[in-house]
């Protein structure tokens, strides 16, 4: 595999702003489908639509559960799962009770994770899970996290959603995303099975190599054209 394909192989391009509407899926979806990523990542309605406009296609369709802030009842994100899966989904990005893995309540976090595992599990589906690292207040959250889902056997840890952004001491809100630290730590602390995504500010060429270089495998990006083709331009 050359370097450029090897790149686009790692990319999940992110179709989530609330923004968006249908033609703007289709858009997107055939920017997938020309740079041959590895996945798109929709809102849960527009599974059915991409998975009809990327059939035949090397290209998986993801779904976001539970986004962008993690509050549904767990019953919730499990029916949400199983919709995504019907629907057409191969992959599944889900965001964690943040409230509760702040207050500590792991037994309550162990207890979704395995929810939503046993029904990926069950279809054939991967299960990434979205920590949005900005809210913890420090490693060892990340590192309890990281355990959990090795423990109940998740497919990847995933950095953040996109859109969890903190308050700033000037007033804005705004977030870090996928730091090089948090990656290298999150791989540190997960099982060999377990994979790592990156997501949230990753866009150009120079820190998506830095990224893989922590060893995340997956990277979220809505800037895949730019990543893409600076890619051809340096390494095609």
């Amino acid at each position: 595999m050359d370097k450029v394909t090897q790149i686009a192989k790692m990319i999940d391009h992110s179709i989530l702003h609330p923004t968006f509407d249908d033609k703007k899926l289709e858009q997107e979806c055939q920017v997938a489908l020309q740079y041959d990523v590895a996945s798109v990542c929709v809102k849960p309605y527009a599974v059915k639509k991409a998975a009809d406009l990327l059939k035949g296609s090397d290209v998986n369709v993801g779904c976001v559960i539970g986004f962008p802030h993690g509050n549904s009842h767990i019953n919730v994100k499990v029916f949400e799962t199983e919709v995504a899966i019907q629907d057409g989904a191969t992959e599944i990005d889900m965001v964690i009770n943040i409230g509760k893995a702040l207050q500590q309540d792991w037994e309550y976090i162990e207890e979704e994770l395995s929810a939503v595992v046993a029904v990926t599990k069950r279809n054939g589906a991967i299960l990434k899970v979205i920590f949005e690292n900005d809210y913890m207040p420090d490693h060892s959250y990340i590192i309890r996290l990281c355990e959990l889902c090795t423990k109940t056997g998740c497919d990847y840890v995933k950095t953040s959603s996109g859109f969890g952004f903190v308050k700033q001491e000037n007033g804005d809100y705004n977030y870090k995303g996928a730091t090089l630290e948090h990656l290298r730590l999150m791989r540190k602390h997960s099982g060999p099975d377990v994979k790592v995504k990156a997501a949230g500010g990753v866009r150009d060429l120079d820190y998506f190599l830095e990224v893989m270089e922590t060893g995340a495998t997956r990277i979220g990006a809505t800037a895949t054209i730019a990543i893409l083709e600076a890619a051809k331009q340096r390494f095609g």
